[in-house]
C-alpha cells in the first residue's frame, strides 16, 4: 500500500512550520499529522490557563456578527495542518481535490498550511477573536479540545446544517452528537484517529490491554506512556471500568493511583510525544500507547509493528473545520465543507492522508482505486472498533486545571 510522503515544494506557510519543527519524522519520510499535535493538551497549561477566561474574551450569542459576502466574493480562505490534503506530486502546488472544488463551484480557495499547534494557532488568532476583529480566514481546522475551547469562548460562528446536506448524510455515527458541539452546530470533522496500544512483534508477544501495560512482568521497564492527559488518562478510565467521555474526580483519580504505581514500580520507562516511534520501530521500547496515524506509517514499513484498539475502549480524536467569527465567507466555507463529504472526494482525500475518514461511503470509493488501502483499519475501523471508541469528556475551566496538576506530577512534568 502506498505511504504519504511529504510532497515538494511545500507552500511558504508549510515550510516555515516544519522548518521550526524538531526532526521527527516517520519511515520513508512521512510526517505524521498526530506528531504535530503531540504534547498540544499539556501545553494548555499555558494560554488555556493563563487567561482564555478571563473577564471580557468571551462572546454571548450575536454579540459578534460579520456580514457574508459569500455571493459577491467567491472565495474562500482555509487554514490547515502542513501534508493534510491531496497533492499532485507530478504538478507541484496543485491539489487536485480543491482544484475540482474551484472548477465546479468557482469559488477560489486560498489554501494555507499555517497551524503547527493547536495552542499556538490560538494565541495567533486571538487577538482578532477576543476583540470581534476578521481573522482573515473563512475555516480553520482544530482538534476536538480546541474546538470545546472556541465553542466555550464564543468564538465561532453557527453552521447551517440546512446547507450542509452531505455532511449530514454521510458523517459516521461516531463522530455525531459530541459532548461539546451536540447538535452539529459548530464542527465538521475534517479526519480522526484512536489512541491505543502499539506494540513490536520483533521483542514482544501481543499486548492486548492498558493494565498489561501497567503489570506485565516482561514489558517492565520497556513501555512508554503518552504526555498528552486526554489520551492516557482516557485509555486507563476505560480499562478501569470507567467511561472517559463522562467520568467523576474519584474515578479519574483512582485511574490516575494506577499509573503512579506503575511509575513507582518501574514499569513504565517514560512518557513520550511522538517520539516513541522511534524506538518503537528498532525495538528499543516493547509496547506503548500510541496514535493510530503514527503506527500505521511504522506498520506499512514492517508489519511487526501493530496497533489495536483495546476491547475496553480506545479514544477518538477528530480534527474538525470551523468558522471562526470575523469570517465573511461562511456560505462558500459551508460548500467546501459539503464538497469533503461527497464519497469520491473523501477517498482522494484519505488515501493521501491516512488517517480514519470520516465519510461514510468513502470506503467503498477507494475500494475502487486501491483494494489493500480501502482495507487498511486505521483508515476504515469497523463498527464494532469504532463502536467502543469515545472522545476524552470536556472539561471546564477549573477541571482542566486541577487535572492537569495531578497528572503532570505522576508523569514527572
Amino acid at each position: 500500500m502506498p505511504l504519504a510522503t511529504p510532497r515538494s515544494p511545500l507552500s511558504p506557510e508549510a515550510t516555515e512550520v516544519l522548518a521550526a519543527l524538531p526532526r521527527a519524522v516517520g519511515p520513508r519520510g512521512a510526517l505524521s499529522r498526530r506528531r504535530l499535535l503531540g504534547g498540544a493538551a499539556l501545553a494548555a497549561g499555558g494560554v488555556l490557563l493563563g487567561g482564555c477566561g478571563t473577564p471580557g474574551t468571551r462572546q454571548a450569542a450575536g454579540e459578534c456578527v460579520s456580514e457574508d459576502r459569500s455571493a459577491a466574493e467567491r472565495t474562500v480562505a482555509f487554514s490547515n495542518w502542513p501534508l493534510y490534503i491531496d497533492a499532485d506530486e507530478k504538478r507541484p502546488g496543485r491539489r487536485p481535490t480543491l482544484d475540482r472544488f474551484t472548477a465546479e463551484t468557482g469559488i477560489a480557495v486560498t489554501y494555507t498550511e499555517d497551524i503547527n499547534d493547536n495552542d499556538e494557532f490560538f494565541g495567533k488568532l486571538r487577538p482578532q477573536l477576543a476583540d470581534c476583529r476578521p481573522t482573515d480566514r473563512d475555516i480553520i481546522t482544530m482538534s476536538d479540545w480546541m474546538v470545546a475551547r472556541l465553542v466555550r469562548l464564543g468564538w465561532l460562528q453557527k453552521l447551517d446544517r440546512a446547507a450542509l446536506p452531505t455532511v449530514e448524510q454521510n458523517l459516521l455515527p461516531s463522530l455525531r452528537q459530541r459532548s461539546w458541539d451536540p447538535t452539529g452546530e459548530y464542527a465538521v470533522p475534517w479526519q480522526a484517529g484512536l489512541a491505543g496500544i502499539a506494540w513490536n512483534a520483533k521483542v514482544t508477544k501481543e499486548v492486548r490491554t492498558v493494565g498489561e501495560l501497567l503489570t506485565r512482568p516482561d514489558l517492565k521497564g520497556r513501555v512508554t506512556m503518552l504526555t498528552e492527559l486526554r489520551d492516557t488518562m482516557g485509555l486507563l478510565l476505560f480499562d478501569s471500568g470507567y467511561d472517559p467521555a463522562d467520568f467523576t474526580e474519584a474515578q479519574f483519580d483512582a485511574a490516575l493511583e494506577r499509573l503512579a504505581e506503575a511509575v513507582a514500580s518501574g514499569q513504565i520507562r517514560r512518557f513520550t510525544g511522538n517520539d516513541y516511534a522511534s524506538e518503537l520501530a528498532k525495538g528499543d521500547i516493547a509496547a506503548c500507547l500510541a496514535w493510530s496515524g503514527d503506527v500505521l506509517q511504522l506498520n506499512l514499513a514492517d508489519r511487526r509493528v501493530r496497533f489495536v484498539a483495546p476491547a475496553a475502549g480506545a479514544i477518538l480524536f477528530s480534527d474538525n473545520m470551523v468558522v471562526p467569527n470575523g469570517a465573511a465567507h461562511r456560505a462558500n466555507a459551508q460548500r467546501l465543507m459539503d464538497y469533503y463529504y461527497r464519497p469520491e472526494v473523501a477517498a482522494e482525500l484519505a488515501a493521501s492522508v491516512n488517517y480514519i475518514c470520516p465519510v461514510q461511503g468513502a470506503q467503498e470509493e477507494l475500494r475502487k482505486r486501491d483494494a489493500g488501502l480501502a482495507a487498511h483499519p486505521l483508515i476504515f475501523p469497523d463498527a464494532a472498533t469504532l463502536g467502543r471508541a469515545r472522545e476524552f469528556m470536556t472539561l471546564t475551566e477549573e477541571q482542566e486545571r486541577a487535572y492537569s496538576r495531578k497528572f503532570q506530577k505522576v508523569i514527572g512534568a
